[in-house]
Order: C-alpha cells, then sequence, then structure tokens
C-alpha cells in the first residue's frame, strides 16, 4: 500500500517549506556506489526536513519504485519529498511536489493536473525568476551559483551576484544550488539565502548522518 504523505494538503507542505534549511538532492551516481536508500536513511537520520529524489538514468517505472521506497522513509521521518522532473510518479506515490527544469513540463501545464503538490521551477537569471513566480512556482531554485558536475546548464555558474540581482524581487520561496560545499554556506546566509540545496557534499560525505547535522548547524552560527 502507497504510504500518505505526513503534510495533508497544501498550506502544509508550504508551512513545512518554509522552515526548511538543508535541501538534500539524491542521486544515484552520486553515492560513492552505495544504495540510494542507505543514503536517504543517513539523511532522514541527520535531520533533514526534506528530499529531492533526482534520478536522470533510470526508466521512469524504475523512478516509480524508488519513490514509494523514498515516500515511506520520509513520511517515517516527517520529511517533505520532491520528485525531479515527473509530475506523474510524484502524483503516483503521494509525494509533497516536483520540481522542474526549464525544459520540463511547463509550470502552467503542470499546475492544472497537480493538485495540491508543490511546484518548484530551476531558474538562472532574473528573467526566469520572474516569469516562474508569474506561472505560478511555489518556490523557486537560483543555480548553479558555483561550478558543478551533477547538472550542465547553457548558462553556467551564476554566482552571488545573481542572488542579489533576483533576491529583492521575490515574494516567494527560493532555494539555491550548485557547486555548494560547507566553507560557502555562511556567505550564501549572509547574501540572503536561507534555504541552501545540495548534493555530493552530502551524498558523497563518508558519514551522511553526520555531515547533514554539521551542516545543518551553520545555520545557527549566523
Amino acid at each position: 500500500m502507497t504510504v500518505k504523505s505526513p503534510f495533508p494538503h497544501k498550506n502544509a507542505r508550504l508551512a513545512a517549506f518554509r522552515e526548511i534549511d538543508l535541501y538534500p538532492v539524491v542521486s544515484s551516481e552520486f553515492t560513492r556506489g552505495r544504495p540510494v536508500l542507505e543514503v536517504l536513511r543517513a539523511i532522514a537520520r541527520g535531520g533533514a526536513k526534506i528530499v529531492q529524489l533526482r534520478e536522470k538514468n533510470k526508466s521512469r517505472a524504475e523512478i516509480y519504485e524508488l519513490a514509494l521506497e523514498y515516500r515511506a522513509v520520509t513520511a517515517a521521518h516527517n520529511m517533505l519529498l520532491i520528485i525531479n522532473d515527473h509530475p506523474d510518479i510524484a502524483l503516483a506515490c503521494h509525494a509533497d511536489g516536483v520540481h522542474l527544469g526549464q525544459d520540463d513540463l511547463p509550470l502552467q501545464a503542470a499546475r492544472t493536473i497537480c493538485g495540491d503538490l508543490l511546484l518548484g521551477a530551476s531558474t538562472h537569471n532574473p528573467g526566469e525568476a520572474a516569469q516562474a513566480v508569474r506561472d505560478g512556482a511555489d518556490y523557486i531554485n537560483i543555480g548553479p551559483i558555483y561550478p558543478t558536475r551533477t547538472k550542465t546548464v547553457a548558462c553556467g555558474t551564476v554566482g552571488i551576484g545573481m542572488l542579489k540581482a533576483i533576491i529583492p524581487h521575490l515574494k516567494i520561496p527560493f532555494t539555491v544550488m550548485g557547486g555548494i560545499k560547507a566553507v560557502h554556506i555562511p556567505g550564501l546566509l549572509k547574501a540572503g539565502a536561507t534555504r541552501i540545496a545540495m548534493v555530493t557534499e552530502i551524498t558523497q560525505a563518508e558519514d551522511i548522518g553526520a555531515k547533514v547535522r554539521e551542516l545543518r548547524s551553520l545555520w545557527q552560527e549566523r
């Protein structure tokens, strides 16, 4: 039986999203060969309040089966679950949201089928950010901030300067992502970022749970 979300409606999901700090993103190719569910459980034990399932090289059937497992783990730890790219899988596994890139299903179309799912959108400049807001995004991601090997985009890195250009005009929550390491977090927080998405700094750590706790503690040091 499919496990339900611990957040029963969109307002609860939005409220939970506004409270997140670290936003782990898990892809099987960046786990040092460890099973993604092992990585996910360690992230959950570390205290993260959200996770994104991001698989670019698996079949939709494989992603769906994995999403069911993610939902069970995240529900048990009262975590938000976001599915990258696939609104149908997000709906079928009772995820809390779907994150869409510039080349995925347009936000306006996704909204017609996604019901109470949170809609996140990847953006790389002020124009894309403003368009995502107009099209109904519940949150946007800004990036890649620094050079990264987990994603290739035509615009290249955008840097902290882009945050300063976008943030003053935003009325919805946002995340930042792309090549971010622990050393970058204080500067990003100072620049106005409050929700920071990370891949390899978390998923390739020797002790993932300890790394999550270490990273989250940086918010308390401001």
